[in-house]
């Protein structure tokens, strides 16, 4: 049940018919994993919790770096050389205190992915990795979790949703991952850039836990923000894939 105050809160959701008391008593119920509280995750996280989403928790094992306040905004130069994900929490926390965030300043391996994903309904990918990724693909798949991917690259950004009702996963659409994959300390990346992708990866989540409009299932989101033309490509599950 929502308090007065939280009805007060989140009463330009409520007056939503698409949404009510109801669908922000599922936020409020929801449970989002999001991997990664960098340049993707720190707008997913900004915006889950102050959507209401009422558990939330964040896996990232890196430091805050002077490098990352040019596009990772929830944090400031007080928090350089801190965790990631306790500071996350901690600003989380004065953003909403009617939520619950738990942080796992830790790497996310194959001996730890199926345990910590086993406890959320929905898992949101913001990792800056290749190998990261298909582990939480094939996590998701094995509990059979609804993911949300994002990427950024330079000025283009990525958004999908993987494993949503059985269809497909990361793996159909990238079977293997490249040779040669440059990060963002390698390649740069436009500051801004992270902030709209993590925006629309936010709202992906959201719709599907509040099971309302067209969700991002089979279909990758492009968006080149240097002339911000947009595509979406779509494709099919691959059978041979994990099931």
């Amino acid at each position: 049940m929502l308090s007065l105050e939280e009805q007060n809160r989140y009463s330009r959701h409520i007056i939503l018919p698409e949404i009510g008391i109801e669908g922000q008593e599922k936020l409020k119920q929801a449970k989002v994993l999001v991997v990664g509280a960098g340049g993707l995750g720190c707008p997913v996280l900004q915006y889950l919790a102050a959507a209401g989403v009422g558990t939330i928790g964040m896996v990232d094992d890196d430091v805050v770096d002077e490098t990352n306040l040019q596009r990772q905004i929830l944090f400031s130069n007080e928090d350089i050389g801190r965790k990631k994900a306790e500071v996350a929490k901690e600003k989380l926390s004065k953003l909403n205190p009617h939520i619950i965030l738990t942080s796992d300043p830790l790497h996310l391996t194959s001996a730890n992915a199926l345990e910590i994903i086993s406890h959320y309904d929905l898992v949101i990918d913001g990792s800056d990795n290749f190998p990261t990724r298909y582990l939480v693909n094939d996590a998701c798949v094995m509990l059979n979790k609804p993911l949300v991917f994002g990427s950024i690259f330079k000025f283009e950004g990525q958004v999908s949703v993987f494993n949503y009702k059985n269809g497909p996963t990361y793996r159909c659409l990238f079977p293997e991952p490249p040779v040669d994959s440059p990060n963002c300390a390698e390649i740069g990346v436009l500051g801004v850039l992270p902030g709209i992708v993590g925006t629309i990866m936010a709202n992906e989540a959201l719709k599907i836990i509040l099971c309302i409009g067209e969700v991002l299932s089979g279909k990758l989101f492009v968006l080149d923000a240097l002339n911000f033309q947009t595509q979406v490509i779509s494709f099919e599950k691959n059978p041979e894939n994990l099931k």
